[in-house]
């Protein structure tokens, strides 16, 4: 029998359990490992910021499905992995072994690399449902006595889609309100171009994206380093290609979000050979670490380099459908290792993406995700918000149901026969 560890319970550790448990034998054990006992889909966040979703409407209970898909569950923090000795210790001091590991566990939110950054700090988040739920406290405070809004992603981020989101939603539900004309927006970004994405675009989503934040009256700055946020006021360093600075913005804000970088968890940092100097997971292309082979990596933990360099650092975004990819490789892999054969499986890395902008959206498809690509496609429309709104239901139904069929790669095959894509 093998012991099969899961750590982390988000996107890709929730599937990661539940396509392990199909592909290992009857007689392995396996174990999710969880900080909270439910799941988050984190996706919808934004749309909580603003109100179109509470807590109960984006969270699952995992005790019930993780029983039913017969995957022990342990409720509780890592505090470190041993790799040499193949324990997790935990932080009540009780220790968790394993034959195989697969590290899960989502990014650290780096919050403290910038002064006054953070729900702690004078910024929003939409990373985790408390922060949503504490921006939306603080956004029906705004409504009352509307001003200046800036919305962004810091230098280092590597997930810019909930930035544009959160910044369209926003400004759509400010139109409901019949307030958005006392509301002036700024979005800040790292990005050297607007719809870059950390991707260096996708299709034209440079064109599409700067449109619609002309004809939203959205204001931008590019190649942005976020110096501090104080009450009422963000100062960011805006650069030139050459890397010298360009000009200092004294930005005044009554309400922000903003997206930090990410870092890897406590629990792997500064392990030799097994986290690169951020702390995220190093893998080869059967998601197996190197110097640890017994561990896998999925996930926004991972280390992946970005394409191509940018004046001011930009992170290489994990998206749900090239997370759903290292899922299968994984779980095909551990199902060779447990029956004595060597991994082939290769994760694809291809991107399918619905940003929603409350009352439209864009959808793009980059396969791979990294260029040069075989299919570099965005649009946008109406169709993309029903699109993501039907998705969220669908996957949180599956969530809840303990099924694990590709998702993501559904939703892929569907645009492709709407929109015509070839494969």
């Amino acid at each position: 029998m093998a012991h099969i560890v899961v750590l982390g319970a988000g996107l890709g550790g929730v599937i990661a359990a539940y396509e392990i448990r199909d592909k290992v034998r009857d007689e392995d054990k396996v174990t999710i490992i969880n900080e909270n006992d439910f799941y988050q889909f984190v996706p919808s966040n934004p749309w909580v910021l603003v109100g179109w979703r509470d807590r109960k409407d984006i969270l699952v209970d995992l005790a019930k499905p993780m029983q039913k898909r017969r995957i022990d569950f342990i409720v509780g923090k890592a505090e470190r992995v041993e790799p040499e000795q193949k324990i997790i210790r935990m932080g009540d001091g009780s220790e968790v072994s394993y034959d195989y590991l697969v590290i899960a566990t989502g990014p650290e939110l780096d919050f403290e690399a910038i002064e006054g950054l953070g729900p702690q700090g004078h910024t929003h988040s939409v990373c985790h449902i408390d922060h949503a739920i504490a921006a939306n406290q603080a956004f029906e405070e705004f409504c009352k006595n509307p001003g200046p809004i800036i919305v962004g992603a810091v230098q280092g981020a590597s997930c810019f889609g909930p930035a544009y989101e959160t910044a369209m939603i926003i400004d759509t539900e400010l139109r409901k309100r019949k307030i958005r004309d006392k509301v002036p927006m700024t979005f800040v970004t790292s990005e050297p171009y607007i719809g870059h994405l950390g991707l260096d675009g996708v299709g034209d989503t440079k064109g599409v994206l700067e449109s619609e934040m002309r004809d939203r009256h959205i204001k931008w700055i590019t190649n942005a380093k976020v110096l501090k946020a104080e009450a009422g006021h963000l100062h960011v360093e805006e650069m030139n290609e050459d890397g010298s600075s360009k000009a200092v913005h004294d930005l005044p804000m009554d309400f922000s979000m903003i997206l930090p970088a990410f870092k890897g968890v406590g629990a792997v940092w500064d392990i030799d050979g097994l986290v690169n100097p951020r702390g995220f997971i190093i893998v080869d292309k059967h998601q197996r670490n190197p110097k640890y082979p017994e561990i896998f990596g999925i996930g926004v933990c991972i280390a992946i380099a970005p394409p191509t360099p940018t004046v001011v650092p930009t992170g290489v975004p994990k998206t749900g459908f090239m997370i759903e990819s290292m899922v299968t490789a994984t779980a095909e892999n551990l199902g060779s290792l447990v029956r004595n054969s060597e991994p082939q499986s290769e994760a694809t890395w291809n991107a399918v993406c619905l940003a929603d902008f409350g009352d439209g959206g864009v959808a793009f498809v980059a396969q791979p995700q990294i260029p040069p690509r075989n299919v570099n496609w965005a649009a946008q429309g109406k169709w993309v918000h029903v699109a993501k709104v039907a998705f969220e239901k669908f996957f949180l139904g599956k969530i809840r149901a303990g099924k694990s069929e590709s998702m993501f790669e559904n939703v892929m095959l569907q645009l492709m026969k709407t929109h015509k894509l070839k494969k």
